[in-house]
């Protein structure tokens, strides 16, 4: 007669739950520990993000600022320039000394603006430069972590 314990895979007998649910048990287990790994590191990358665009947002603001007192600087300059030129036009006694005059206001105000131009190109590329920065350093970070893992 057959043993009763035998070890043939498709016999009743041999079959074990207590292997079943310790397995299933082992599974879930560790179903749970990457579950929590991965919450983790999302919770981690969420933050970082936070971050990142809270430091954007305020660097865009400063920058912003920067830009618009530059501009205003601008303004008032050409403003100033505009009203002592007037002021100098008045007390022109011939149309020589006017075209003189006229001729030296204008060259002086195109070097002025292309000066002021070239000043505000480049601050506005220091801006966004600046503004940039937080998220693409964030974007070099997440790529190199993907390509650690």
């Amino acid at each position: 007669m057959a043993n009763p314990k035998t070890n043939d895979a498709f016999s009743v007998t041999a079959f074990d739950p207590s292997k079943v649910t310790e397995g299933l048990r082992d599974f879930a287990e560790k179903g749970a520990a990457q579950s929590k790994e991965a919450f983790a590191k999302m919770k981690t990358a969420t933050e970082e993000a936070t971050k990142t665009v809270e430091s954007t947002l305020q660097t865009a603001q400063a920058g912003s600022v920067e830009f618009g007192l530059k501009a205003i600087n601008v303004m008032r300059t050409n403003a100033e320039m505009s009203f002592a030129h007037m002021e100098a036009l008045l007390g022109v006694k011939s149309v020589a000394e006017l075209i003189e005059l006229q001729t030296a206001f204008i060259r002086k105000q195109s070097e002025l603006t292309m000066q002021q131009a070239k000043d505000l190109q480049e601050t506005a590329k220091k801006v966004a430069e600046t503004v940039t920065k937080p998220g693409k350093d964030a974007a070099e970070k997440v790529m190199s972590n993907l390509k650690t893992v």
